[in-house]
């Protein structure tokens, strides 16, 4: 790793590959049906993150080394995706933020936080 990507950060394939977290990445509008089709059965994790924003980046690496559940987590770079970004906030009736954690349940955000907020043993209690 170069010493601008340690000082700057790295790509989201590096961000998300060294983790006990198996992302689903997110990466067209039609997943956001699966997301909700499956919600109906168990609960689902959907973390927008800003590859350009050092505090997404460690709220993700935060979230990343706390994650220890078992249910799918999808990951959005809201920052290629934007059109998916804004409709997560349509569709789930949440403010944009980033970064921004939800859980997705019967088809509904039941929990989503943000920046600081973002912590894997509150959502735990959730699920």
């Amino acid at each position: 790793m170069s010493i601008f990507s340690n000082i700057f950060g790295s790509s989201e394939k590096e961000e998300t590959s060294n983790t006990k977290v198996n992302w689903i990445p997110l990466t067209f509008l039609g997943q956001l049906d699966e997301i909700v089709a499956f919600s109906n059965q168990n609960p689902i994790v959907i973390f927008k993150h800003s590859t350009r924003c050092s505090i997404s980046r460690f709220a993700l690496k935060q979230f990343e080394r706390e994650f220890d559940f078992g249910v799918d987590a999808y990951f959005l770079d809201l920052i290629e995706y934007r059109d998916i970004s804004n409709e997560i906030a349509d569709r789930f009736s949440v403010q944009h933020q980033s970064p921004q954690l939800l859980l997705i349940k019967d088809g509904k955000a039941i929990y989503h936080v943000s920046h600081s907020d973002i912590d894997a043993k509150e959502l735990t209690e959730r699920l």
